[in-house]
Formats: C-alpha cells, sequence, structure tokens
C-alpha cells in the first residue's frame, strides 16, 4: 500500500537524521562532560528506536485480514504508538534521575565553540524534520508521524535549552547542566503522557471527525429520495479502515427494488469517495394530516427537554395506531428519564396509538 511506503520512508530518513545527531550530540557530550547535550543525545536515540518500531508497526498493520482478525490489522498502529510512548516515558524518567545527580552533585562542563556550532545544526535538522514529519503525518492521516513530528519539534525547543546551558558555560563560566538536563526530562515524560492519551484515546473510541460526518451527511442526503440521513456510526479499525453504518429517511411508497438499487449505489459511492465500508439501513417516512400532527406534537414537547438533541426515524402506522421514532440525547443528561417522559407525554396526548420509542446515542454530528 502506498500509504504504508510512504510512512516507512518517513521513518527511515527520521532514523538517518537522528543517528546522525547522537553521534554529533554523543561526541560533544563526551568532549564538554555535559549531561544535558549526553541527555539530549539520547532522546534522539530512542526517536531513532521509535522510527525503527513504527516501520515494524506499519508492517504488521499492512497485513491482511483473515478469520481470525477480519476487520484486518490496522490496529496495531495503535499498540505501536503505545510502545513508543512508553520508550519515551522511560528514558524521560531515567534523565530525569541523571539531573537530579548532576544537581546534587555538579561537574562543570567545558564548552567549545564547535560544540555551539553542533548544537545549532542539531537544532536545525531537528525542526526541519518535524515539520517534515508532521506534513507528510496529515497528508497520510498517520497519528504516529504527527506525534513524532511533534516530538522533534519539542526536542527542538529542549535543544535549545541545552545550548542556553553551553553559552551561559562559555561566557560566565556557570554551569546550570543539572538543571537543564531536568527541565529536558519534564518535557520528555510530557510528551510520553500526551502520546499514551492519544493512544489510549484511539484504542477506546473517539467521537469520529465532525467534518468528515457533515461531509458524509450531505452526500447521503444528495441522492433522490433521500429525506435524511440518521444514527451514522464510524468504527476505526485502523487510520485508513473504517467501517460504519447510516439509516436513510426515504418515502414508504418506494419499491424493494428501488430500494436496492440506492442502498447498493450509495455503498459502492462512499467507499470510492471516503474509503468508508458503510452499510445503509432505511426509515420510512409517511405524510398524512394524523402524522403532521403528531410529529408537531413531539417537536413541541422536545423543546422542554434540554438533554434531548433529535427525534427522528418518526412513523405512524393508521391502521394498526401504532408511532415509532428515535430519540438522540446528550451523554450527560439522563437518556432514561427523557425516554420515560416523553412516552407518557405523547401518550396522553393520543391514548389510542401505541408509541415504540428506540433510544440512540449521539454516535456522531
Amino acid at each position: 500500500m502506498e500509504r504504508n511506503k510512504k510512512i516507512i520512508r518517513t521513518s527511515l530518513l527520521g532514523i538517518a537524521v537522528n543517528l546522525v545527531l547522537v553521534a554529533l550530540k554523543a561526541f560533544v557530550g563526551f568532549i564538554s562532560g555535559s549531561v544535558a547535550v549526553l541527555l539530549d543525545a539520547a532522546n534522539n536515540l530512542s526517536d531513532a528506536l521509535s522510527s525503527v518500531i513504527t516501520i515494524i508497526g506499519t508492517k504488521l498493520s499492512a497485513k491482511a485480514p483473515d478469520k481470525k482478525h477480519p476487520y484486518g490489522h490496522g490496529r496495531v498502529e495503535y499498540i505501536t504508538s503505545a510502545i513508543i510512548s512508553a520508550i519515551v516515558l522511560v528514558t524521560g524518567v531515567l534523565s530525569l534521575k541523571e539531573s537530579i545527580e548532576k544537581i546534587v552533585s555538579p561537574t562543570k562542563a567545558e564548552y567549545s565553540t564547535i560544540s555551539v556550532i553542533i548544537i545549532i545544526i542539531a537544532i536545525i535538522a531537528k525542526i526541519v524534520i518535524g515539520l517534515y514529519y508532521k506534513s507528510v503525518g496529515k497528508k497520510l492521516s498517520a497519528g504516529v508521524l504527527i506525534a513524532s513530528g511533534s516530538d522533534a519539534l519539542s526536542d527542538a525547543f529542549l535543544s535549545g535549552g541545552t545550548l542556553i546551558a553551553a553559552v551561559v558555560s562559555l561566557i560566565w563560566q556557570f554551569t546550570i547542566e543539572g538543571w537543564i538536563g531536568a527541565v529536558i526530562s519534564v518535557f520528555i515524560i510530557r510528551a510520553g503522557v500526551m502520546i499514551i492519551k492519544e493512544t489510549f484515546d484511539s484504542i477506546i473510541g473517539t467521537r469520529a471527525d465532525p467534518d468528515l460526518t457533515e461531509k458524509l451527511k450531505k452526500t447521503l442526503c444528495n441522492y433522490e429520495n433521500v429525506l435524511g440521513c440518521y444514527d451514522l456510526v464510524l468504527h476505526n479499525y485502523g487510520p485508513d479502515q473504517i467501517i460504519g453504518s447510516a439509516h436513510i429517511e426515504v418515502p414508504d411508497d418506494m419499491t424493494a427494488d428501488k430500494i436496492h438499487k440506492l442502498t447498493r449505489t450509495i455503498s459502492a459511492d462512499v467507499y470510492v469517495k471516503f474509503g468508508i465500508i458503510l452499510t445503509v439501513g432505511i426509515y420510512a417516512s409517511n405524510n398524512s394530516e394524523k402524522a403532521d400532527e403528531i410529529k408537531g406534537a413531539l417537536l413541541d414537547m422536545s423543546k422542554n427537554y434540554p438533554g434531548l438533541l433529535q427525534i427522528h426515524g418518526f412513523y405512524l402506522d393508521e391502521k394498526n395506531k401504532s408511532v415509532t421514532f428515535d430519540l438522540v440525547t446528550d451523554f450527560k443528561a439522563d437518556a432514561k428519564e427523557i425516554y420515560e417522559n416523553i412516552t407518557k407525554e405523547i401518550k396522553e396526548h393520543y391514548p389510542d396509538y401505541d408509541f415504540h420509542v428506540v433510544l440512540d446515542s449521539d454516535y456522531s454530528d
């Protein structure tokens, strides 16, 4: 897959850059005796290792679906991010330990002009690779690359701290190595925590991108005889593997063959346009004086329930005196209470009708 090839190429470039930076910073660190520079080198080494893990994870995530994993292996990318975050955290904790020891027992670092030049080169390299990572990551919707890009830009900022320590040492002959190292360590730990949070959110499942759901709903509503789109649910099985479902509302006099053609066309078009495997369900819509009356009464009642977001799927079966509709409630609202109250209220207004109400969750915008 072209997407995976681009991720791997970008990661290989990152590995090369980071290994060069490791060599340069390690040289400067050992020559000058600077713990901050050595910690910075260790951070670059962990970045290179993270890129290696990214490559392995990308290759594993590209494996074809099988009987045991029918949705593919795309979520391996999230596991990869979790491993990377663990590496970043361990690096940060160890760096903090070393920095505290330097604060307690400081040793003077000896910088040279060439050391400062190398640090400046490292900062520029990290800014370039960070911006490149983020650019490619956004184009490919690759969270791992975006995270790596943010981490690289943070490294550039942290290397700036090392540069400050070097300048202070050269001009004022004063060492702040331990303190700079401690600041760097805190930022490394923070980066690890942020990656963990983002990774766990992806594994647990997050709300679909509002821009995507808006475009998807507009696309579905543009088809002839589609009166509305509801219950859009998207499941992410990897950055480029989305499976979902939606209900469309159509006139109740449409024949089965027309509905079949419509739903098949929608599913095929959505896959081509969005790369989403979408199952399309149907709500029937009927227009009559009584249906409009009851629906209007429901909409008026809904204004008294702030936690009630939407009423849809309304259908009146006049012959059997039966009404069906769905309620969408806010996650913070008491859905059960809203369900019971509005069902009771509408029943009091129309005692001759049976009401069958379904509670829906607010899965997408």
